[in-house]
């Protein structure tokens, strides 16, 4: 079997214990426990809903509760955090067993963690760290990525980190070094375009160029989160990814780009502080899913076309 075609995301789980519902051509939001009773109190809220792994490891209590009553009605995807994925040291073995112990608990329709690392011997950072895209790191993270996939048995999204600082002795792009990944190990993708955007910003490049040459046809899911802007040392523009407000207009325009050349792709709005009420986090994914649904009927009227 090629690496390609190795993980399926639809399964693994032979016979489902619970419901299956269909994530393509979805936008859906963080959940957050507040909204619970406002998003079962809405018959028109669809969507999915995306949940940090590392917020569920423990074994039950009002977390579980209030996660598996929305599982029951929508599909949910599962974001890990501090895997350190781009870590020098082996991965957390007990880290990695509950991490399977979720997956296996809810069936989530996507699973994904970050090209980052957050450890240091049995240190673990409340950031995600960068790191050097070089042929020894590439070595290093395919492995990191074969153990999660053989562990969980599940095809993995890795997504594009915001970065602040680069390393020197890079010897390929962010985006060859993503690719090589996925020829490794035949994982996901998962591009998150206002990192792209605050990358882009903070490290003078441009993020035309970089999702140009982004292997799109990998990608699983996309998120999309508002940034803060501050001053570096010298004055310049320095972007935060805070997930702290809506959408940035350019992150739009970005995202509409990017539809337009894959189609509808699940998509995700990030928004993890300075939470809103339910009713304005679900104007932000309706937003997205009016431009998913806009590209569904393109791609629809396109099909028909090619093969009248």
């Amino acid at each position: 079997m090629s690496t390609s075609t190795r993980y399926d995301d639809r399964l693994a789980v032979v016979s489902p214990r619970l419901p299956e519902h269909e994530i393509a051509g979805l936008a859906g939001t963080s959940f957050k426990h507040q909204h619970l009773q406002a998003i079962l109190g809405d018959d028109a809220s669809g969507g999915f809903f995306e949940v940090h792994a590392e917020n569920y490891m423990g074994a039950g209590g009002p977390p579980h509760a209030a996660l598996a009553r929305i599982r029951e009605d929508f599909p949910v995807s599962l974001h890990g955090v501090c895997m350190s994925i781009g870590g020098p040291q082996a991965l957390d073995k007990t880290h990695l067993a509950r991490f399977k112990a979720l997956v296996d608990r809810y069936e989530p329709a996507l699973v994904s963690e970050h090209l980052a690392w957050s450890t240091h011997e049995t240190t673990y950072y409340n950031d995600l760290l960068p790191l050097p895209y070089t042929e020894a790191t590439v070595v290093r993270v395919a492995e990191h990525i074969d153990e999660v996939q053989e562990t969980i048995g599940r095809r993995l999204l890795i997504e594009n980190p915001s970065t602040y600082v680069t390393f020197t002795q890079s010897t390929m792009s962010e985006t060859a070094f993503m690719r090589e990944l996925v020829k490794r190990t035949g994982c996901g993708l998962l591009l998150d375009i206002n990192n792209v955007f605050v990358s882009a910003t903070n490290q003078g490049y441009s993020a035309l160029a970089y999702l140009s040459d982004f292997p799109v046809e990998h990608v699983g899911e996309i998120h999309l989160a508002g940034h803060a802007e501050q001053e570096d040392d010298e004055g310049e523009l320095l972007l935060i990814d805070s997930h702290d407000g809506p959408v940035a207009d350019a992150v739009w325009k970005l995202y509409e780009l990017v539809i337009g050349r894959t189609g509808p792709i699940p998509t995700l709005i990030e928004w993890d502080s300075a939470i809103p009420d339910w009713p304005v986090l679900k104007r932000e994914a309706m937003a997205a899913q009016v431009i998913l649904d806009r590209h569904a009927r393109t791609t629809t009227r396109e099909t028909i076309r090619a093969s009248a």
